[in-house]
């Protein structure tokens, strides 16, 4: 853990879509820049189409909790879903992460997503640290089995929102792997979001 202390970010309420257009289609999940569905007040990307399949279906059971050491963060896991406009739906509380539950379960070969808040009107939220994770930090998934899938962080990367690496991020993988998603960067108070996302990515350790 660092000594330093970092910077306070405003503490505002954490707006953010990722998976904008999303579409689920025969098992894959057809995925659209998150640019593509935006407010009216801001201006859309051209939607660039990747197809993300499915980690293989029945192999593993469902995720229920995350934890990672580095950071402090012991979380049970929400299941997420997307809204009508195929939109990522975040968590309701602030305090816990969630599963992209029509992604890949973690462990099954694919991309599984777990997404949080970085903050909130009352301060630091689940994801506040993520952004500190470095090469080779230890991320845990319990599953409803009992079994715990562990996973080392391979990046930390920080994107503009309309630049959001969609076909990185979601596209398929040869074998199991993690993305940790958040917003973070400096705070639009005029849009009341933060302007980029922290995407950690980590890969299933043998």
């Amino acid at each position: 853990m660092s000594s330093h202390r970092r910077p306070r970010r405003p503490v505002q309420p954490l707006l953010w879509r990722l998976l904008a257009g999303t579409a689920l289609i025969a098992g894959t999940v057809a995925l659209v820049h998150p640019g593509a569905t935006v407010p009216a007040t801001e201006a859309a990307a051209t939607p660039v189409p990747v197809v993300a399949e499915r980690g293989t279906v029945g192999t593993a059971a469902p995720p229920v909790r995350v934890r990672v050491p580095a950071m402090g963060v012991d979380s049970e896991l929400l299941r997420l879903r997307t809204d009508a406009t195929g939109t990522l739906v975040p968590p309701e509380d602030f305090d816990r992460a969630g599963w992209f539950a029509d992604g890949a379960v973690p462990g099954d070969v694919g991309p599984s997503v777990i997404a949080g808040h970085v903050d909130s009107r009352d301060g630091p939220a689940v994801f506040f640290r993520l952004d500190e994770l470095v090469v080779g930090d230890e991320v845990l998934v319990d599953r409803a089995d009992g079994s715990t899938v562990r996973f080392s962080v391979t990046a930390t990367e920080r994107h503009p929102k309309n630049e959001f690496p969609t076909e990185d991020v979601y596209g398929p993988t040869p074998r199991a792997e993690l993305r940790l998603i958040t917003c973070g960067g400096e705070f639009d108070r005029d849009r009341r979001s933060y302007r980029d996302n922290v995407v950690v990515s980590a890969v299933l350790m043998r």
